[in-house]
Order: structure tokens, then C-alpha cells, then sequence
């Protein structure tokens, strides 16, 4: 009588069980869990997190549902996956780049070094980083501006970050009220997400003169605007 064996209790669903080397299984595993992140990157960066299914998400991902909700459990297990895939990288860029440009200027610190700095990473991932980053900057965007969850998401992603910038802002512009500085990069925020969303609606107001894909001049006129702003917010009247 031939012996019938079951598959590993840790066999995923959806995946070959026989034949494989525990590291082929692994590296198996991680393609199809990327692939699935990169299928609900694109549909949640078009459709938002309400107009997108799992089951849309597993049928552009080329992999059964049953599969999704093993790696990711419900919707928002799925969409928190996502968003935290590129805001580490996005983040760790941003702290490294202020930080290195605070130790490298020293005394001589200022603020449109910082802001260049800090604002340069993300406009150079959605630049050259590949359709994925244009989706997640367009995914971004729609967060930062959703009254649901957006708040926490944002928060919960990007607020150490912040904090650093605002940390280092704060000896750029001494004497500076926190309400001030708050408030300032609130609209920093705003400008930095719509832009990098890319939403076509400059080159439509300006006829064409402006680009909104010409991220490089983006960033340079960010960089000078976001300063003014926040001399013009922060500076203590005399």
C-alpha cells in the first residue's frame, strides 16, 4: 500500500508543496507576495481603498483569493502592507539625507538645505524608481487627503520623519513658535502630495507651459516656495 504524506503544516495555499528546497519554497513565496503587493499598489493608487476588492486585487495579481487573505487577512491588513512596503525606504532616505546635511553644514545649516534635503528622496524614487513609486506617490496622495483614515495612516507612516525635519527646522529658525512650524509644514505637506500625484491638472491651468511629470523643476521650485513659507509663518514679529 503506498503511504500518502500531507503537506508541511507551513505549506502555502496556492503554491507548489512538492519538489522544492526550503529556500526555492521561500524566494517562491516572496515573488508572489510582492506580486500581490504591486497588483493592490496599482488598484488602490487609481481607485482608492474603497473602490478596489480583494478579489480584483487576486485576479490582477494572477493568484487565487484564498491566497491574498493568507498573507494579508482582510482589506486593511492589505492595504497597510502596501503603504508600509515604500515608507521605509521613502523615510529612512529623507532622515538619512537631513541628518547627514545637519552634520555636514554644522553651524551653517540652512533652511533650503534642509528642505532640499529632505524633499529631494521622494521626488527622486517617483522619478526614477519605476511605475511602482508613481503609484505609491499617487496612492500617498490620496491618503493624505482621505478624512476616514488618512490622518492615522499618514501618522503612523510618516510622523518620526517629520519630527526630525521639524527638530532641525526649529535650529535653522531660532525662537520660531511650534504652532507656527506646524502649521507651516501642514502646508508643505499638502503641496509636496499633489504634486507628486502627478494629476495633470498644472500642465491644464498653465497650457502647457508647466509639466506636472517635470519633477526635478518641481522639487527646485518646492524647495524655495516651502522656505518663504515658513520664514513668512515662523518668523517672530518684532
Amino acid at each position: 500500500m503506498t503511504k500518502l504524506t500531507a503537506p508541511a503544516p507551513d505549506a502555502e495555499p496556492g503554491l507548489p508543496r512538492r519538489g522544492r528546497p526550503p529556500k526555492a519554497r521561500a524566494a517562491a513565496a516572496g515573488d508572489t507576495r510582492d506580486m500581490i503587493l504591486d497588483a493592490a499598489e496599482d488598484l488602490f493608487s487609481k481607485h482608492g481603498f474603497y473602490g478596489v476588492t480583494i478579489r480584483e486585487v487576486a485576479r490582477e495579481a494572477g493568484v487565487d483569493t484564498a491566497l491574498v487573505h493568507y498573507y494579508f487577512g482582510a482589506k486593511r491588513g492589505l492595504f497597510d502592507a502596501v503603504f508600509l512596503r515604500r515608507a521605509e525606504v521613502w523615510n529612512n532616505d529623507r532622515v538619512d539625507a537631513i541628518n547627514r546635511y545637519a552634520r555636514e553644514a554644522g553651524e551653517a545649516m540652512t533652511l533650503e538645505g534642509l528642505l532640499e534635503a529632505f524633499l529631494r528622496p521622494p521626488f527622486q524614487w517617483s522619478l526614477k524608481g519605476g511605475p511602482g513609486w508613481k503609484h505609491y506617490s499617487a496612492l500617498v496622495a490620496q491618503t493624505n487627503a482621505n478624512p476616514a483614515f488618512g490622518g492615522e495612516t499618514m501618522a503612523r507612516y510618516f510622523d518620526p520623519a517629520i519630527r526630525r525635519l521639524i527638530e532641525l527646522i526649529k535650529q535653522a529658525l531660532p525662537g520660531a513658535a511650534e504652532v507656527d512650524l506646524y502649521w507651516a509644514y501642514h502646508n508643505l505637506s499638502g503641496a509636496l502630495t499633489l504634486t507628486l500625484g502627478e494629476t495633470g491638472r498644472l500642465d491644464r491651468l498653465s497650457g502647457g507651459l508647466c509639466r506636472s511629470g517635470d519633477l526635478d523643476s518641481a522639487c527646485d521650485y518646492m524647495v524655495r516656495f516651502a522656505a518663504a513659507g515658513f520664514r513668512a509663518v515662523c518668523t517672530p514679529n518684532p
